[in-house]
């Protein structure tokens, strides 16, 4: 469903936010978290692919954009309110019950490492209807069928709008596997997510 009316998807019950996104979205997420409150309650968690063998610097460029924090979790380190995680370079990031991350370096999935669709996945499982999944630009079809499991387990899924996108891929192979519940702009992106962060703190 294409849909810039979201504040039916508002309400208090979310326990994250799940972002993926590949060529064409590093600009998208330093604009959002550029964007959003420092106090944003909800912990974000971004899968972005990215040069595997390059560790360093893409933390910190987040960081400079961002008015919060961006770290790379450990292996099961527990997730925190308010925070903001990004999967480490050439590591698979999963959620596991009990609000905790595992990292893994099995096989590629979907030529990638780590998998928007394994994040995605596993906080189906972990999360079901308290969820929120945004999948942005990207130029291969990796998070299409997390976006189905999230919808599945009646989380919220969301795509950044592709006439928006400079790569177009990710976000209509996801609406081609699932039904979507909001097509969005990025500026849509931040008002639903501002939009967020006034429903939690009235």
């Amino acid at each position: 469903m294409r849909s810039n009316i979201i504040s039916d998807k508002i309400n208090t019950s979310y326990k994250a936010v799940v972002i993926g996104g590949s060529a064409g979205s590093f600009q998208v997420v330093t604009k959002i978290l550029s964007s959003i409150p420092e106090d944003f309650p909800l912990p974000i968690v971004l899968c972005l692919h990215r040069l595997k063998h390059v560790r360093n610097g893409f933390v910190e460029a987040l960081s400079i954009k961002s008015v919060k924090g961006v770290v790379e979790p450990l292996d099961k380190e527990s997730l925190v309110k308010g925070k903001v995680y990004l999967a480490p370079a050439n590591y698979h990031l999963s959620f596991e019950l009990g609000n905790s991350f595992a990292l893994s370096t099995e096989d590629m999935i979907n030529n990638s490492r780590p998998s928007i669709d394994v994040t995605f996945e596993t906080a189906a499982y972990v999360f079901r209807h308290k969820v929120i999944g945004i999948l942005l630009s990207g130029a291969n079809k990796d998070g299409a069928f997390g976006m189905k499991r999230l919808n599945d387990r009646g989380g919220l899924t969301i795509v950044q709008d592709p006439e928006d996108c400079t790569i177009n891929t990710m976000p209509l192979s996801a609406m081609k596997m699932s039904k979507i519940d909001c097509i969005l702009s990025v500026e849509e992106i931040i008002r639903f997510l501002n939009l967020l962060y006034s429903s939690y703190k009235k």
